[in-house]
């Protein structure tokens, strides 16, 4: 397999956990004979500091000519006062934008060896397996219109949440094939009492499940989604939602991890596809060398799935991620009670290319006899 991959750092911790995720992309090439090249572009802050743009028109293009895209994150607070487009977080707007990934899948997977880094009880998050599946291009992140206007008591802000059928029937479709390939129950969430858009994307969710028989689907409010996801996870398989809810729940749903540095995503469905961890730049302990990378190092696996299809690969270096958490080996954010070994960013990203290596040798000799 030959893949081109472009890799936006970006800001803050960006570079360290991505830095880490291809070591592993790295090791995975090494191991299983693919060529993988890697190129590294601007974006967010560290772009508006070199070239006055969140996204550069050479990063855009390179990531368009590339087979998948690999971020770490953006955002940096001396670049807070800036106008909404030209703040790092424009810069990832626009690239999902162009790319056309309009579904974000995000998977809350609660290992059982850092179930006590949870504030939830263990016996609440063991077992949790949970794929968010978030509208990327639409709602209230990207509707116009919206603007800050006018003067003194009278100035005011807004902006449209709007959907449109063709969106919600395209996400939806990745959510009941997903669906379909896992335990067969998809739970779509939305605010259909008082939102127009949440009853069109009711009604299209309905339509569209006519086509997959197999899948159970379930409707759910999503303050009553937020509470059952720290009440019961196990209840979730998938859960289909909107771009603002989406971006809630899965943030919250780090609490069933322990933390929001053990969660990866994959913007699918257009032209190029994007990965990236779900965490932000931190930059309070940026270049400190404590960033937990295995939600880069797991979005490194999506990408493997994914934009590669080698599944193998991908499977392989989920499971050196679990091996190394239960051989005790923590970040200081998932330290829990059961944490042997505090390791930094880099230590972190070794422990999982070492495991990967190991596993593959396992299967060679197994292979062998």
């Amino acid at each position: 397999m030959k893949l081109n991959i472009t890799v936006l750092p970006g800001d803050g911790i960006g570079p360290e956990v991505t830095r880490e995720a291809v070591r592993v992309l790295r090791a995975v090439a090494e191991v299983y004979g693919h060529d993988f090249s890697f190129e590294e572009h601007l974006i967010g802050g560290a772009a508006i500091a070199e070239t006055g743009s969140p996204l550069p028109p050479s990063t855009l293009d390179a990531c368009l000519a590339s087979d998948a895209v690999l971020l770490g994150a953006v955002g940096a607070p001396q670049f807070d006062g800036l106008a909404g487009e030209k703040r790092p977080e424009a810069g990832l707007l626009g690239l999902r934008s162009a790319c056309g990934a309009f579904a974000n899948l995000r998977p809350i997977v609660c290992y059982d060896a850092t179930a006590d880094s949870s504030p939830l009880k263990a016996e609440v998050v063991k077992g949790a397996d949970v794929l968010i599946v978030r509208e990327l291009l639409g709602g209230l992140y990207f509707g116009e219109p919206r603007a800050i206007q006018g003067e003194g008591a009278t100035r005011e802000a807004f902006n449209t949440m709007r959907y449109n059928e063709a969106e919600v029937e395209r996400v939806a479709r990745v959510a009941f094939e997903a669906a379909a390939a896992r335990g067969g129950k998809l739970t779509s969430v939305d605010k259909a009492n008082v939102l127009e858009t949440s009853r069109l994307w009711r009604e299209v969710v309905n339509r569209v499940a006519r086509e997959y028989p197999q899948v159970r689907v379930e409707h759910m409010y999503v303050d009553a989604c937020a509470m059952h996801l720290m009440l019961n996870p196990r209840r979730f398989e998938v859960i289909l939602t909107e771009n603002l809810f989406g971006d809630i729940l899965s943030d919250e749903a780090a609490v069933l991890t322990g933390s929001l540095g053990m969660l990866a995503s994959a913007s699918v469905g257009g032209g190029t596809d994007v990965y990236e961890p779900v965490h932000g730049s931190a930059p309070d302990i940026a270049g400190a060398g404590l960033a937990n990378p295995l939600g880069a190092i797991a979005s490194a696996a999506l990408l493997l799935r994914y934009s590669a299809k080698l599944e193998q690969e991908a499977a392989d270096v989920e499971a050196s991620i679990r091996a190394v958490l239960e051989r005790g080996y923590r970040t200081a954010d998932i330290q829990g009670r059961t944490g042997k070994y505090i390791v930094g960013t880099e230590e972190m990203g070794t422990l999982v290319a070492e495991a990967l290596a190991e596993l593959a040798d396992m299967r060679h000799a197994y292979h062998a006899v």
